[in-house]
């Protein structure tokens, strides 16, 4: 049996950028990706990769100035999988927090590259639970 910790899918991966419009310029019109969402505003810009539901998240540096690398993975409950990474060692960057579809949470592995843990507790359709298998 998995356990909450239990990586189901991607979620995002993330870049940092000092340019967003030349940000957009690239991947859309360079690499023809489409735009997901565009919260230019907000400081994000997110292009789709074919049909998949993981998107690449351009954060302009101006508006997030530690943003990194970063992959998210989605899990069943981020407090519970926050905790039992806790358990084993690990730590965090900050407390979990709440976004838009749920909560979310970043950590660092051991050679600094950032990853995120999010659920989808406010997004009920997209939060697919790991069955005892281990399958979705």
């Amino acid at each position: 049996m998995r356990t909450m910790t239990a990586m189901k899918d991607y979620d995002n991966f993330f870049i940092p950028a000092t340019d967003l419009k030349k940000a957009k310029k690239f991947y859309h019109d360079v690499l023809e990706l489409s735009v997901k969402f565009d919260f230019s505003e907000k400081g994000m810009i997110a292009f789709q990769v074919g049909n998949q539901e993981p998107a690449i998240i351009v954060k302009d540096t101006g508006k997030f100035p530690a943003a990194l690398h970063a992959i998210w993975f989605v899990v069943d409950d981020v407090e519970r999988a926050y905790q039992e990474l806790r358990g084993k060692g690990v730590v965090f960057l900050s407390e979990p927090f709440q976004i838009q579809t749920g909560w979310a949470v970043e950590l660092e592995d051991p050679f600094g590259n950032r990853l995120g843990l999010t659920d989808y507790s406010n997004s009920p359709e997209k939060n697919v639970t790991v069955n005892e298998t281990g399958g979705i």
